[in-house]
């Protein structure tokens, strides 16, 4: 699987597009404007960016080009995933679930998610 890293901007604009394309740049710039304040040419800047990273692309429209995730929702998150866990914990899962129960940052809500994720997962490996 090809690494795909993007930037907390790129990752505004990505969930824009997962949830509901395809945008132009100026139903982009509306939808962003208030939670991130971008200009039109912010955003035009970071759709070029992202093109060549080959994570978005376009049609031309009738009046302006429709842009659409050329990558799927699961794959980047799964590669975010393991770019962030090679950085930080050297790839091991359970240093940072470690980390998080050392810490005390777990809740009750989220240990028993934990818990049955691994006993799903622990169903499906037999």
């Amino acid at each position: 699987m090809k690494r795909i890293n993007l930037s907390d901007g790129e990752w505004n604009i990505m969930n824009v597009l997962w949830e509901a394309a395809p945008k132009t740049i100026t139903q982009l710039t509306a939808t962003l404007k208030e939670s991130t304040g971008w200009s039109k040419h912010t955003i035009i800047t970071m759709l070029g960016r992202m093109e060549v990273k080959g994570v978005v692309r376009y049609e031309e429209g009738v009046r302006a080009k429709q842009y659409y995730p050329a990558v799927e929702r699961a794959e980047t998150v799964l590669s975010e995933t393991e770019s962030f866990l090679d950085k930080v914990y050297s790839g091991s899962l359970g240093l940072m679930v470690n980390t998080m129960v050392e810490k005390n940052t777990l809740s009750k809500e989220e240990i028993d998610e934990l818990y049955a994720i691994l006993k799903r997962a622990e169903e499906e490996a037999k």
